[in-house]
């Protein structure tokens, strides 16, 4: 999502004037309290959706700026709008100013606001965890959902997995409400309910390569592909353009 003008004149400025990690610092909380970086919080919070979820577990409120790749080690990235997140308090404690590299120099982290997070994560529908999805290529868990894992710990966080779970329960059965109740699926209603009760961002999966392979989702690509086909590109555009 483009961030007003105004605001992104001020960050590209702020990026030109600042270097060093303890110039950046505080040249950072100088500029918390400015109008343009309200506007930078405002546009996050748009971007988050209405429940202004955190961007990295979609679980908790999403309460502050989080920079991607950390300020304290890349200063020169401090005010780059494509860096920063919104993200909630457990997530930036866990995460902090740590931030694995791959061999290359490549963010280890999955970026949920320039990449499709299931690319890297798997969900279990029973556990409500999500886990590093399984790679082909390499025979192995991908190594960059493996690393957010790990430093999230998104696979020990009780009260996420719960809600979790419980919306994946919520999608599941309206699916199911939809192939009882008639032979024809208006694929846009359906696509309109499944975007309100999805509080965890889990339609991605239920509509991907793993989660349609499972029930009620197989179902309804047997029985209606084209209502299926219209129901995943209708989810993939509304979770990618501004709320």
């Amino acid at each position: 999502m483009p961030l007003p003008a105004r605001a992104h004149g001020y960050l590209e400025t702020r990026r030109l004037a600042t270097a060093g990690p303890i110039a950046v610092d505080r040249a950072w909380k100088r500029a918390r309290r400015t109008q343009a970086l309200g506007e930078v919080v405002r546009t996050l919070r748009s971007m988050a959706g209405p429940l202004e979820r955190c961007m990295y577990c979609v679980d908790s409120h999403g309460s502050d700026i989080e920079h991607f790749w950390p300020k304290a080690s890349y200063a020169e990235r401090a005010f780059e709008w494509a860096n920063l997140l919104l993200c909630c308090t457990e997530c930036g404690r866990l995460k902090g100013d740590r931030f694995p590299l791959l061999p290359g120099g490549q963010a280890a982290l999955v970026d949920p606001s320039a990449e499709d997070p299931w690319d890297h994560l798997d969900f279990d529908p029973d556990t409500g965890n999500l886990t590093a999805r399984y790679d082909a290529a390499s025979a192995a868990p991908s190594a960059r959902g493996a690393a957010t894992v790990k430093l999230l710990q998104l696979d020990r966080r009780e009260a996420m997995t719960e809600g979790c779970r419980r919306t994946y329960r919520r999608l599941a059965d309206r699916v199911r409400q939809a192939l009882a109740a008639s032979e024809v699926i208006d694929a846009e209603q359906l696509a309109s309910d499944l975007l309100r009760l999805d509080d965890h961002g889990l339609l991605g999966w239920c509509f991907g390569p793993i989660g349609s392979t499972l029930e009620p989702f197989l179902e309804l690509r047997r029985r209606d592909p084209e209502a299926a086909r219209l129901l995943r590109d209708s989810i993939a555009g509304a979770e990618k353009a501004p709320a």
